[in-house]
């Protein structure tokens, strides 16, 4: 192998790949990069085997060859190295030479035999903007349950609906649902991205501009550009009828702006116990809607909402942080609570924005 290319174009790929990279003691190599150099390309793979990802990146080939690097080695070199001038590589002794104007390199190899084949997924493709699939994943990503004992939900839930693609996750304790409207209608029975892999396909997906081709089969996904393509491992499992839950007909209702909700319920928080509860009592004939909060040891605080009321007075008891979590999610300047009755979950709705809904359960304390 030698071959010359910019230090920009391998350092913001590494950035990338070094992140998909795993820490397996039982097979060594997944904590490496795979270098390989053939036609006019260099191309960078790295997988922990649950996802995996090819960079390719231009380079002037002078002799093809394959070689695998210790990730953070990579990481650690090309963090300090900078500019826009070319570094040259060789493989020599299977060693990998690296020379820019100032300083030469020899980086130890390990055998890369060994390193996993990224699969190569075929099946129902659709090509969407990247900022649309991202707008969705985004939405709702931060509700998905952390725990791997329900994978199910611990996946983000992504399925066809006429023209859109709806993104759900939940936790049990929350839910949101984002639906993105697309310009053909897919068939897929839907699927499962477990959670520990959205974080890194937004990172991944975060640095592509314009379309991207998202690529269905039973137990992968695929997202490919001209340069970049990652695959991720899809969980086999039914996500909850999650329509079941949602109230049909709610019998309080609250129209206020994102603003004062959100300033409240911080002020609240400073007063909320260990379980971050807060209290709503809401009394549309007293046209009154407040939040309560209170703390052994620091105190209390009753804090006073402006909205439109209507329906039955309730109380309800909150986590804070289950609600605080969703207006990443929204745009609209106003919402609309929705309750049910005691016991029965709320629903945010933005104002003039039906693409988003999201569910939260109330505390039983």
């Amino acid at each position: 192998m030698k071959l010359e290319c910019s230090i920009e174009k391998i350092k913001n790929a590494l950035v990338l790949v070094d992140r998909i990279t795993g820490k397996n003691l039982t097979l060594p190599v997944l904590g490496s990069v795979l270098w390989v150099a053939t036609g006019k390309t260099l191309k960078l793979r790295a997988t922990n085997l649950n996802i995996g990802i090819e960079i390719e990146i231009p380079a002037k080939i002078e002799k093809e060859g394959v070689i695998a690097i210790k990730s953070d080695i990579l990481a650690s070199l090309f963090s300090v190295l900078s500019g826009s001038e070319m570094v040259s590589f060789e493989l020599i002794n299977d060693n990998l030479s690296v020379k820019t104007k100032s300083n030469t390199m020899i980086l130890k190899s390990i055998p890369s035999d060994d390193f996993p084949t990224i699969p190569v997924v075929e099946g129902e493709s659709v090509i969407l903007p990247v900022k649309k699939f991202l707008e969705g994943i985004k939405s709702v990503y931060y509700s998905a349950s952390t725990s791997e004992i329900k994978p199910e939900i611990g996946s983000i839930y992504i399925y066809p609906e006429d023209d859109l693609l709806v993104f759900v996750a939940t936790d049990s304790f929350r839910l949101a649902e984002k639906k993105v409207k697309i310009k053909q209608k897919l068939s897929f029975d839907g699927i499962l991205i477990p959670f520990k892999n959205t974080t890194e396909i937004i990172k991944v997906l975060d640095s592509i501009e314009g379309d991207i081709k998202i690529t269905l089969q039973k137990n992968q996904i695929s997202f490919s550009t001209s340069n970049v393509y990652l695959t991720s491992r899809i969980i086999d499992g039914s996500f909850p009828d999650y329509k079941q839950i949602i109230p049909k007909s709610p019998t309080t209702e609250v129209t206020l702006l994102k603003q004062d909700f959100i300033s409240s319920l911080k002020v609240s928080n400073v007063f909320s116990d260990k379980f971050n509860q807060v209290t709503f009592n809401i009394k549309p004939e007293e046209r009154v809607f407040e939040i309560e909060a209170k703390n052994n040891d620091i105190g209390e605080n009753i804090t006073l909402i402006a909205g439109a009321l209507s329906g039955e007075s309730i109380v309800l008891n909150f986590n804070y942080k289950y609600i605080i979590d969703c207006f990443m999610s929204v745009s609209s300047d106003s919402l609309v609570l929705e309750f049910s009755g005691s016991n029965r979950p709320m629903i945010i709705r933005p104002i003039g924005d039906s693409s988003f809904m999201y569910l939260v359960m109330p505390m039983n304390r």
